[in-house]
């Protein structure tokens, strides 16, 4: 089998551009997650970068509760986030559903 190095450096750099082009979209991406019915909303991207926090007024009256609360939308905004980029991943695979089955480890932050 004869294997030409220049196609195999073709194709790492045509990797090396949809891998850009997939960070760029990652970063273009708002996924939102909520807690206490609304109370508190976190919106972040596909690079898990908080964008927005919004607190509605009565959260603040308790403070231990909005601690709660925004743990709570943090944790449901970053399970979106990874679910997404997953869906995406799988998509410029070509593997609808995501990519692997399961997650992708190492490149989602916390996907074991």
């Amino acid at each position: 089998m004869n294997i030409n190095p220049f196609d195999i450096l073709k194709n790492a750099q045509k990797i090396q551009e949809q891998m850009g082009a997939f960070q760029e979209k990652l970063g273009g991406l708002r996924i939102e997650g909520s807690s206490g019915g609304g109370m508190v909303t976190i919106a972040m991207n596909g690079r898990m970068e908080v964008l927005q926090i919004s607190i509605s007024p009565e959260a603040m009256e308790d403070r231990d509760m909005l601690q709660d609360l925004i743990a709570a939308a943090f944790n449901s905004a970053l399970e979106k986030a990874r679910e997404t980029v997953n869906r995406e991943m799988g998509a410029l695979a070509g593997m609808p559903g995501g990519f692997p089955p399961g997650g992708f480890p190492g490149v989602v932050p916390g996907v074991q």
